[in-house]
Formats: structure tokens, C-alpha cells, sequence
């Protein structure tokens, strides 16, 4: 998917910049066209010469070159790239790129590009880790940018953990597979639904469960991330969305979590059904905090609206529905019994008797069913992986 794609690779002043070499030449070799622009602290790690040999290309770091004063223009090479991609990324850097900084060629060209951008961070753990790091990141994430996640390793200072740059490797696939996803769901609309419900019993107390909604916004994500407009119906969840082309819908009652649901699927292409939705909630509300009285408190309750089902029901031709079933026992029976009775597309499987799936946990372990009874198995994931599992099973499901 390079092949013929104009990259411009940004280094900066970080131990890890030795790998750019190694990035640069695998993008040659897939026949991309590379132009790097160094910054000046970059150069005590790795020569200029080494990067444009294999580059093939000259590298750039100032503004007006040679004695001639032949000037870099920063405003074309935003404009030619097809990408742009920051690695390693400094924390000085990307401090500079988060709040509009411009000292330098690179951060000049950052500002100018009109390109899809991508920042892979380097640098030791407890700098990652640091507060106004990691804000800057999430601010660069909300300005559209792309961050490819520093790894876990053994680092320059000889502590272990995370910080390392991604391999070049690493480096490249991301790049393909964005080439490859970026219009797998151009102009459609999908509406996800993410997180617990909160079925209030008095002004101060509620039936609810365990879900975080951490599945749901990486789907969200990675929807947005292959071109569709999303919309976000979530429940009560202390997690924020990055991505400007995902609104967000926030709720607390299964009752407003169908409303605002039935509302959008009425002009979505997709519905994801990942939220965690109260079955019961309580017939009658108290408009006071209730008092204890005695040793036995009764509360009866109702079955909410089954949300799932009720978009089945008014599903259109040509609109797809994906469920999520938490199972304990009989797994695959009772997902597949779901399809049927939701109308269900496809089903996204997961077992509490699996460690490290279900409700909590930044990983996830799947089985994804159709309604063909096709059946895929997943390995243990992160859940943003896991997310990119499930939206490659839909856009499967789009063109079957």
C-alpha cells in the first residue's frame, strides 16, 4: 500500500533516532518516497549523510540552505506529503507540536501538513509517564493526529519498560494498514453504544455493573480512524473520545440509552452494540434518599427495554447489527440464540471464564459469530486490537 506514497519523515533528538535508518529503508523498499527533515539534536545521535543516502533523498534541518539562502519550503513539503510521520518523537517535540510551538523546519512542516499525521513517541518510562506527557499526547490525538504507542523493553538508561520506540517494522505496518483502512468506511454512519447503565433507586443510589465502556471506545476509535462517522450513545464512564470525527451521546438510564439509540439508527448504516445495559431497574423511584428502617429492604423490579432487540425489529435492508454476549456457561449456545431472537449481523463473544476478558480489563478475548454460524476465534488482546478485529469482521460482512 506505499507504493508511490510521499512520506515525510520527522527525527528528532532521541537515542532511538538510530532506528530511522532502518524505517527509512524499509519504506524504500516498498517504494514509498522519502523526504527526512532532522532536527538539530537529532544529529548528535545519527549523520544526515546516513539518512539521506538511504533516503535517497537530501535530509533537510534548516530553513535557508547554503550560502545561496536557498530556502526549505515548510508549506510545500506539508502540502506534497501523503504522510507525515514523527519517530522517534521527543518529548520536547512533542510538548512543541501540542500547543502550536515553531522553532524549527519540522515543527513548521508539522503545522503546514494537511496530510494524515503520525507520532511515535521515544523516551525513558517515568518521562512517558509523566503527567504533561501524556496530556500532550492526548491533545495531539485530538487535533486528528496518530500516535503509535511507544513499547515495553529494556531501555537506554538500562530500566526496563515502556518507552521504546516501535520497531521500523512496526513503524510500516501502521502506515500500510492505514493506507489500506483509511476508506474501508468512508461515508457511513455507525452508531455504538458503550458502557453501564445506571438504573437509579433513589437520588443516591443505583443498579448497575462493572463495565467500563473500554471496549466500546476502542471501537469508536477505530471506526472513526477507518473513515466513518460515529456516533457515541455512553453510558456513565469516566473515558473521553480523541477523535474529532466521533460525537458522543452521554446517558445514564437504560430508557435514555434506547431513546437516543432509536433516534440515530434511524440513519445509521451500522449499529454496534456494545454497552452493558441494565435488564432490570427499579418500578418506582424514590424522590428522597431512603432510610434505614428496618433489617429487610424490598425492591421489586422491571425488565428494561431491550435495546438490541428493538433495533432488530427496525432494522432496514442493508443495515447491520453487531451484538456483544458476556457468557459464563454454554457460550457459543446462548450467542448464537441471540442472533436469532436480535436479528443480529454478527456477534461478538466473550466469556468471563476467560482471564483477562470481560469487564475491566484493557484486554479482551473473543469469538465472533455470523449469522451463517461462521465462527472466528481470537487469541487474548489488547482491546484496541480486539477493535480492529471487529470492525475488519464487519467490513467482511459489508462486501459478502
Amino acid at each position: 500500500m506505499l507504493k508511490g506514497k510521499k512520506i515525510v519523515l520527522g527525527v528528532t533528538g532521541s537515542i532511538a533516532a538510530y532506528k530511522a535508518a532502518f524505517f527509512v529503508r524499509l519504506l524504500v523498499k516498498e517504494q514509498a518516497e522519502v523526504k527526512v527533515i532532522m532536527t538539530n539534536a537529532a544529529k548528535d545521535f545519527i549523520t544526515p549523510l546516513t539518512l539521506a543516502t538511504v533516503a535517497k533523498n537530501p535530509v533537510l534541518s534548516e530553513f535557508v540552505k547554503g550560502q545561496g539562502g536557498e530556502w526549505n519550503n515548510h508549506v510545500e513539503l506539508g502540502l506534497w506529503a501523503d504522510a507525515m510521520i514523527i519517530a522517534p518523537a521527543s518529548a520536547n517535540t512533542i510538548g512543541k507540536m501540542a500547543n502550536g510551538l515553531c522553532d524549527n523546519l519540522l515543527l513548521a512542516t508539522y503545522l503546514s501538513a494537511r496530510c494524515p499525521v503520525f507520532v511515535a513517541p521515544a523516551m525513558d518510562l517515568d518521562m512517558y509517564q509523566h503527567p504533561a506527557v501524556l496530556s500532550n499526547l492526548k491533545k495531539l490525538k485530538t487535533y486528528g493526529n496518530h500516535i503509535i504507542d511507544a513499547q515495553h523493553g529494556e531501555l537506554a538508561s538500562g530500566l526496563v519498560g515502556t518507552g521504546r520506540l516501535a520497531e521500523p517494522e512496526h513503524l510500516v505496518q501502521q502506515l500500510n494498514d492505514f493506507f489500506d483502512s483509511r476508506h474501508s468506511l468512508s461515508k457511513k454512519k455507525i452508531l455504538i453504544t458503550a458502557g453501564p447503565t445506571y438504573e437509579a433507586i433513589d437520588p443516591v443510589r443505583f443498579i448497575g455493573n462493572h463495565s467500563t465502556g473500554k471496549m466500546g471506545f476502542a471501537i469508536a476509535e477505530e471506526a472513526a480512524n477507518q473513515g466513518a462517522e460515529v456516533i457515541l450513545v455512553s453510558g456513565p464512564t469516566h473515558l473521553q473520545t480523541n477523535h474529532p470525527a466521533i460525537k458522543e451521546i452521554k446517558v445514564a438510564s437504560g430508557n435514555e440509552m434506547y431513546l437516543a439509540s432509536k433516534q440515530e439508527a434511524a440513519t445509521s448504516d451500522i449499529n454496534i452494540l456494545a454497552a452493558a445495559v441494565a435488564d432490570y431497574a427499579p418500578k418506582t423511584v424514590a424522590n428522597q434518599k431512603i432510610k434505614k428502617k428496618s433489617d429487610d429492604m424490598t425492591l421489586e423490579l422491571v425488565k428494561t427495554t431491550d435495546i438490541a432487540k428493538e433495533l432488530g425489529k427496525t432494522k432496514r435492508n442493508g443495515q447491520i447489527n453487531v451484538g456483544f454476549a458476556l457468557e459464563t456457561n454454554s457460550e457459543i449456545e446462548n450467542a448464537q440464540n441471540k442472533i436469532a431472537a436480535k436479528n443480529f449481523d454478527l456477534i461478538v463473544l466473550n466469556s468471563l471464564n476467560d482471564q483477562g476478558a470481560g469487564f475491566g480489563h484493557d484486554t479482551n478475548k473473543i469469538s465472533i459469530i455470523d449469522n451463517q454460524n461462521k465462527i472466528q476465534h481470537f487469541e487474548l488482546k489488547s482491546k484496541k486490537e480486539v477493535a480492529k478485529d471487529i470492525i475488519h469482521a464487519i467490513v467482511d460482512k459489508i462486501h459478502s
